[in-house]
């Protein structure tokens, strides 16, 4: 009989992960290891956990989020997988995060130093202060009130050399736009 790997409640505490979205179907043989209290299901491989669940992100002391299928499912209910290699430390106080900057869908997230993608050249943030960079991008890219204080040809452009600056330099975004003024 196969052994299966089964970590304890307190092995995912102060983690970071990012599960890949799967189909239902890939958990066909097998069982359930552990349900916790707000309805997840956690079935546990050799090469890692598949986790079943309705909600992501910030779980108690841990952010893990989903990568989505190409083809989402309308399904609130989603099968996530992560290899044990990919759960990193998470703490408030180190600078272990770095943002990530998708122009094709207009979207900002954040990632793990200990991510083998991280290249080195973002700037590495706390969590507080990766959170606020995020909103900052966000605002960026929903609004179009903070533009007209700058002269400019193409709003695209323009955001996209501060939102450059926001995630590869340690300049307050106040900072960056007093130097486009």
């Amino acid at each position: 009989m196969q052994k299966i790997f089964r970590p304890s409640s307190k092995s995912f505490k102060n983690t970071f992960c990012v599960f890949e979205e799967l189909p239902l179907n890939s958990l066909e043989g097998l069982t359930v290891q552990y349900e916790s209290k707000s309805g997840s299901s956690y079935y546990y491989t050799k090469l890692g956990m598949y986790r079943v669940s309705n909600h992501w992100g910030r779980l108690a002391n841990s952010k893990w989020r989903l990568a989505p299928m190409q083809n989402e499912s309308g399904s609130k209910t989603k099968v996530g997988f992560a290899h044990w290699t990919h759960f990193y430390p998470d703490n408030v106080i180190d600078e272990l995060y770095y943002l990530e900057m998708n122009y094709l869908n207009n979207t900002v997230n954040y990632q793990h130093k200990n991510n083998p993608d991280y290249d080195g050249k973002e700037i590495l943030r706390t969590s507080f202060e990766t959170t606020k960079k995020i909103k900052q991008i966000r605002n960026l890219l929903n609004l179009t009130s903070w533009a007209k204080y700058y002269d400019y040809n193409d709003l695209y452009a323009l955001r996209k050399k501060i939102i450059e600056q926001l995630i590869f330099t340690n300049k307050t975004l106040e900072e960056i736009k007093r130097t486009l003024i």
